[in-house]
């Protein structure tokens, strides 16, 4: 019992210890700074002994014995550090915390109350989850260790602080590495910059104080005297110096070491958050301040490049190098540390002197005339970068009006200073060099009198290719983007057309930022700024040196096509060897640079259209000089031949073939459109979809042809004109149908090809087709080829483009309209039926022959044959259409496997259908060879006699087989002579009648003309035939006999050595005819081939 007591009341006690220190620290917090110095003063050590709280001092001491009691309870100090922490985080002036900064001085003069004090502030920051309480700490802490900023201003005493800095220095490094996790998780992301917030800044900052602090000596226990001060005021405006590799002795380095190795060791193991840190501060600085970024970018790589080459050693050697790295990170960082904090009055009121001091070191080090400041290379190279960096950093961090002072003051100093350094070898001395000196200029562009002054020195450092060459060229590409005046891009492109190589490739180099500058600016330059770069550029393309060529062909692509294309467009028609590689790689980088656009590729058309030549090449200058006389014509098939390549390098075509369509559409006479489009036709399959529903929504907008669309131009030959724009208009869709690939008609599943075929049995085929109306492409193509009125050349082109639709669509409708045409007499439909079914046979062959109503359209084919007509009529005209229809059926019968052949043979024999079942070359050799083979057809006709049809048709047939010796493929070759000869041959030796006896030579003529060495195993026979024909034939059999004796005689060598044992008897047959009183003709034909038999 009385221990819970006991616990009771001192559980009381400390509540109420808490509660009255709470009180306490508010009231002293909210004094006036002089009071409470006043009460500090007073209180003195008697006030220790009182127990009451009655005044100030009586707070004081309540406060004194409370942390003296915690202290040896080993208690935390939350009650007294916090208040003071919030304190220090209300008040943004430092002259309102001076409060903390009196009592906490008063505090640490105790060393018993300063380590419990600095132990728990320390820890602090790591225990409490607070971001506020972690801001005023880092407040305060800035606060205590910089108390000369405190003691100067408002603090008269700081005794207290100033004896435990070292102390407190070293405790407060333990909190570094939490620091630096609150600044690697402290920034947040804005477009694409990352950017700080308040705690980041405030503990970078503190860092920053804390590890600058390591750099300065240690201090003693006694305040400097004033002349002290004044001493060290007066070393401050001397120039700065720091110790470089290699120029501390080792002696030196020791007794320096000596001095600082303690704070110098604490600042060395901080290094990888010293790092880390600059890190950060390098990449919270790129949005707003990107010199201070380049600044920090170059002492980070110092800081690695420190950690590399001192800190990975362990013998002897190592452990000098460690000491030298140590004493040259605490000699430089006392600077960056100050140069990089992101929150810094003081250093503003420092910094015209601070200026002067960095131009007056980079003016030492790199002074030629002092030689000893040369001696070691890589020292005065480290030192300069040293300069640079803290010019960099202040430079980079002023505001603009302070910034706006400082470059009317120092501007030309800096840039001279800065200058010198663009020769440098090191690429990070002239890389920041450019920095500072771009960050100049760009200050001073709104005196144009002083970059005038200053820009010769530039251009002369573009004389030689070096680094100073690399600095100048961006530094000039900026400032002519951003000049108002002409004059500085005058002067570049002087040095593009200039003798020297070095000067041009500068010149190409600048060109080259200034082009990717400009186009990414807002704000464009003007059109001439423009037409005089692409002018100069277009002229390097037959520059001797290869280097400018391939900059000029990297940057035409770069500007506006309507200033270069029209030129290149001339160029490449024009321009041969050297210059023409240069001309073609410039025109495709344009093509590809702009794939997407299709104003380019418009431009690009009316370009090589001859009625826009003129108006688009009247401004042109060609690269030597000639002004291109206008409206001279340019040939534009080299310009189209590098199409194919550029089309390659297209990935969608769809925002261009739309466009394309529309303009073919409304200019429907322009060829070079539709030449354009032959050289990307595989592309245009890849929108097929697109391009047709476009044409199909065309043509159903124009009106159907009708007799009245033709009336009076018989009468009157002059209308034709008139109709000229209708009949572009109306072949312009049927053009650009035949650009696509066979492979978008092979699409049996196309809605928009075949539409209305797909639901009606496409395999059954078509009773019915109503060709006025149209709702796909092929029925389009069946409208334009087989409607009643049509111009010409529209029904021929669609005729032919409907060969290419699919058999199985086709046939059907062909056939039908085929029979409709014979049944009228309609010879233009016929015609028409003919010239697609022929298309097909010869672009699918066996693909198409393969189709069953292949033998029903052979039978209406020899139908046609058996009409009646004269040589030049209409009907003759179709029947030439039969014969060569005929002939590609039989060239793509012959390309059948033997099953499918043998297939249509068993079908003919079982149906007994010899007419329309058997593969028509059976059919076309038995009709020409059997006399008396009946046709199957009714052969009266207009009252002409049987007797009299008969011979014209087999005529024909003797025709077909010679189309088929004319058309056949090397695979077919052979199996056809096997079919033929040995039927031809026999045959023609027992025919009754004469003329068809000669058109069986006729066609044996052909075989042995067209087929060569595939009637080798007949040679000898057919010699044989032709010898028997010249001696008992008629006139027209001998002549045809002479023609193959000729044939054979002039064949390949085999053949000729199969017949060679009867040309004896061959010489003597010829003598005789000679000698005999048969036709000059064939005496004449007789004569030539005697005297070859006697040559041989």
């Amino acid at each position: 019992m009385e221990e819970e007591t006991l616990t009771e009341w001192k559980s009381k006690s400390n509540s109420m210890t808490s509660s009255m220190v709470g009180r306490a620290m508010n009231t002293l917090l909210s004094l006036k700074p002089k009071k409470l110095e006043e009460a500090i003063t007073r209180l003195g050590d008697a006030s220790k002994t009182r127990s009451s709280i009655v005044s100030l001092e009586e707070s004081l001491w309540l406060l004194n014995k409370y942390i003296r009691d915690a202290a040896e309870r080993e208690e935390l100090l939350d009650d007294v550090l916090v208040p003071i922490i919030e304190h220090s985080l209300k008040c943004k002036n430092s002259k309102n915390r001076i409060q903390a900064m009196a009592l906490l001085n008063w505090l640490f003069q105790d060393e018993v109350l300063f380590e419990a004090l600095a132990k728990d502030l320390a820890d602090l920051v790591k225990r409490k989850e607070d971001r506020y309480i972690a801001l005023g700490w880092c407040i305060l802490v800035r606060d205590l260790l910089e108390y000369d900023k405190s003691r100067n201003q408002y603090l008269k005493d700081v005794t207290g602080v100033r004896k435990r800095h070292n102390a407190l220095l070293k405790i407060l490094c333990q909190s570094i590495s939490h620091l630096s996790l609150i600044i690697c998780n402290g920034s947040i992301l804005q477009d694409g910059f990352e950017l700080p917030t308040r705690l980041s800044v405030a503990a970078a900052d503190c860092i920053l104080v804390v590890t600058g602090a390591l750099t300065q000596k240690p201090l003693g226990s006694e305040i400097p005297s004033e002349r002290s001060r004044a001493s060290k005021s007066n070393a401050s405006n001397k120039p700065v110096s720091i110790l470089g590799e290699g120029q501390m002795e080792p002696k030196n380095v020791s007794s320096d070491a000596s001095n600082h190795t303690e704070m110098g060791l604490l600042l060395w193991e901080h290094l990888d958050e010293l790092v880390i840190l600059v890190q950060k501060l390098h990449s919270w600085s790129k949005k707003s301040r990107p010199l201070h970024a380049k600044g920090a970018e170059l002492v980070l790589k110092w800081l690695q490049g420190i950690k590399s080459n001192h800190g990975c050693f362990h013998d002897e050697a190592g452990s000098k190098a460690l000491k030298t790295g140590i004493l040259l990170l605490s000699s430089c960082w006392k600077h960056y540390g100050k140069l990089l904090q992101l929150e810094d009055s003081e250093i503003l009121v420092h910094c015209e002197g601070l200026i002067d001091q960095y131009l007056a070191g980079m003016q030492i080090y790199t002074d030629a005339g002092i030689k000893e400041c040369m001696e070691n290379k890589d020292t005065g190279v480290e030192t300069r970068k040293f300069f640079l960096n803290c010019l960099a950093l202040l430079l980079g961090r002023l505001g603009s009006k302070k910034l706006a002072n400082i470059i009317s003051e120092y501007g030309s100093r800096i840039l001279a200073a800065v200058l010198l350094q663009f020769r440098c070898a090191d690429e990070d001395v002239t890389e920041e060099a450019v920095s500072i000196f771009r960050f100049t200029i760009f200050k001073m562009t709104a005196n144009p009198r002083e970059m005038e002054a200053l820009f010769p020195s530039l251009l002369q450092l573009l004389d030689e290719r070096d680094g100073a060459a690399r600095s100048v060229v961006i530094l000039v590409a900026e400032y002519c983007s951003i000049s108002a005046n002409s004059w500085c891009l005058e002067e570049v492109l002087k040095r593009f057309t200039s003798g020297s190589i070095a000067q041009r490739r500068n010149a190409a180099d600048i060109l080259q930022k200034l082009i990717h500058i400009s186009s990414d600016s807002t704000e464009g330059p003007s059109i001439s700024f423009w037409k005089d770069i692409a002018k100069h550029l277009l002229d390097r393309l037959a520059d001797e040196d290869s280097v400018v060529r391939r900059q000029a062909m990297k940057l035409l692509p770069l500007i506006d096509p309507s200033l270069v294309l029209p030129a290149l467009v001339r160029l490449v028609s024009a321009s041969s060897g050297r210059i023409g590689s240069a001309v073609n790689t410039a025109f495709l980088g344009v093509l590809r640079h702009h794939n997407q656009n299709f104003e380019v590729i418009s431009l690009l058309l009316d370009c090589l259209s001859s009625s826009s030549q003129n108006k688009i090449c009247q401004d042109y200058t060609e690269p030597s000089g000639d002004t291109v006389e206008g409206g001279s014509n340019l040939d534009a098939d080299p310009v189209l031949k590098l199409i194919p390549e550029w089309s390659k390098t297209v990935e969608d075509w769809t925002p261009l073939v739309g466009p394309l369509i529309e303009k073919m559409l409304l200019e429907p006479s322009n060829a070079t459109v539709i030449k354009f489009l032959s050289h990307i036709s595989e592309h245009l399959a890849d929108a097929a979809d697109v391009i047709l529903r476009r044409l199909l929504l065309n043509v159903k907008g124009q009106r159907e042809m009708d007799k009245s669309s033709f009336a009076g131009v018989e009468a009157n030959p002059h209308m034709s004109s008139d109709l000229v724009p209708t009949l572009f208009d109306r072949l312009c869709p049927l053009l650009i149908i035949k650009l696509l690939p066979l492979r978008v008609f092979d699409d049996l599943h196309s809605t928009i090809m075949y539409g209305q075929f797909l639901g009606q049995g496409i395999a059954q085929g078509f009773e019915y087709f109503d060709i006025s109306y149209y709702d796909c492409v092929a029925a389009f193509l069946f409208n334009r080829a087989f409607c009643q009125f049509e111009f010409d050349n529209v029904r021929k082109l669609a005729a032919e483009l409907c060969g290419r639709i699919h058999p199985q669509v086709l046939f059907p409708i062909a056939f039908s309209q085929l029979e409709h045409a014979v049944e009228i007499k309609d010879i233009l439909k016929m015609k028409a039926c003919l010239f697609s079914i022929c298309t097909s046979l010869a672009i699918r062959g066996k693909d198409s022959v393969s189709h069953p109503i292949i033998p029903k359209i052979a039978g209406v084919l020899r139908t046609i044959l058996l009409w009646p007509s004269m040589d030049g009529d209409e009907v003759s005209k179709a029947q030439h259409g039969c014969i060569d229809c005929l002939a590609l059926i039989i060239c793509a019968e012959v390309q059948l496997p033997k099953s499918l052949q043998d297939s249509a043979l068993e079908k003919s024999s079982t149906t007994g259908c010899t007419a329309s079942g058997s593969p028509v070359l059976s059919i076309v050799i038995d009709h020409l060879t059997n006399e008396n083979r009946d046709t199957g057809i009714p052969l009266e006709v207009a009252g002409i006699p049987a007797s009299r049809m008969v011979i014209p048709f087999r005529l024909c047939l003797a025709n077909v087989l010679i189309t088929v010796c004319q058309k056949i493929s090397d695979s077919g070759k052979i199996f056809f002579v096997q079919k033929t000869l040995p039927s031809l041959m026999k045959s023609v030796e027992v025919l009754a009648d004469a003329e068809i006896r000669a058109a069986g030579i006729q066609v044996l003529f052909s075989c042995v003309y067209h087929l060569k060495l595939a009637i080798l195993p007949y040679a000898s026979d057919l010699l044989k035939l032709s010898l028997k024909s010249l001696g008992e034939g008629s006139e027209k059999e001998k002549i045809a006999s002479a023609k193959l004796m000729a044939s054979l005689m002039a064949s390949e060598d085999a053949v000729v050595q199969n017949i060679s044992e009867g040309l004896l008897d061959a010489r003597s047959v010829l003598s005789n005819i000679c000698m005999s009183g048969e036709s000059l003709e064939l005496r004449q034909l007789c004569e030539k081939l005697r005297v070859c038999l006697t040559s041989r």
